[in-house]
């Protein structure tokens, strides 16, 4: 007896249903495994930016005329070794422990966190430790020392909206192409191991001409901004005022080392990324953090008894 057609044709229809419902049990989203693998790539960006480099963002004007607000760039981690801040986002506790711990030189950008705050600075070590430091007219006293300051030309800076161009002492200059910079007053700044770095000292608008003279403690670093008289580093008080970071920072709290520009962004940017391109600031991509060193340090000065002018 032949099977009836119809039949067939069901029998077909319910094994090929059969067949699709079990193929989409089989496909069912394993979500534990999925929240491991997003788990463990967590986890590795967090080693990463820990223990080896992390990006970082300029928001203040505290570091020109070296580094402006809008700039991204790398710290690395390992430089002078690990320690509660050397982890993203401050996860650890405070504490004065330090593996494969070394010094800063004279210069070096560094991280350093804020005394009360889990809040990440952006200074240039002036200061080392067991140094005696003073600040006379905005002039660094080492060790019974001037360090040498020279005059140096404006240094002409981007002019837009994260670099208004609104301080007394900062020029606006239209250029023969028609494009208007912000031109900066600077000073060339060389310390006894012989790098040098430019420096903008202002006029003196919140009591940070003077300072000192302190002993850095053998377990600490002074640091300072470049941008001398707008910088709330370790000569301004831990205070809601001063907003500094109130002396010489302990070694544990420094967080890392500035190594060069990524990128920078005029302030134009948005959510839009179609806008991210435009915003691209020239010629500061992928330049280094690190400062000039001279084959022999500069001779160093004894300092006056007064207050010591820039050479």
């Amino acid at each position: 007896m032949n099977p009836d057609p119809r039949e067939t044709l069901q029998a077909s229809v319910t094994d090929s249903t059969e067949n699709k419902t079990a193929a989409k049990a089989d496909e069912k989203i394993n979500w534990i495994a999925e929240l491991r693998g997003l788990a463990l790539m967590l986890l590795a960006v967090l080693a990463f930016h820990s223990f080896i480099a992390k990006p970082f963002y300029i928001p203040s004007q505290s570091m020109m005329p070296n580094l402006l607000v809008g700039d991204r760039l790398v710290v690395t981690k390992y430089p002078y070794g690990y320690n509660w801040s050397s982890v993203s986002f401050h996860l650890l506790p405070r504490g004065d422990w330090r593996i494969f711990g070394s010094t800063p030189e004279y210069g070096d950008i560094v991280i350093p966190v804020h005394p009360e705050r889990s809040e990440d600075y952006i200074k240039r070590v002036v200061g080392l430790p067991g140094d005696t430091i003073e600040v006379r007219g905005g002039q660094i006293i080492l060790n019974g020392t001037a360090v040498r300051q020279e005059m140096e030309p404006s240094m002409p800076l981007p002019l837009d909206l994260n670099n208004p161009c609104d301080e007394s002492d900062f020029e606006r200059v239209s250029g023969a192409n028609g494009e208007t910079s912000c031109q900066v007053p600077t000073l060339r700044e060389t310390m006894p191991n012989g790098v040098s770095y430019l420096v903008i000292d202002s006029p003196d608008v919140i009591g940070l001409e003077t300072y000192g003279p302190v002993t850095i403690p053998e377990d600490s670093v002074f640091v300072m901004g470049d941008n001398r008289d707008h910088s709330a580093d370790s000569r301004a008080a831990v205070t809601p005022i001063g907003g500094g970071l109130g002396g010489p920072v302990p070694l544990s709290n420094i967080g890392g080392r500035a190594e060069f520009i990524t990128f920078s962004l005029d302030g134009t940017a948005n959510w839009n990324p179609f806008s991210w391109w435009g915003a691209l600031r020239e010629g500061r991509a992928w330049s280094t953090l690190r400062p000039a060193k001279a084959e022999k340090a500069a001779p160093a000065e004894p300092a006056a008894s007064g207050a010591v002018a820039p050479e």
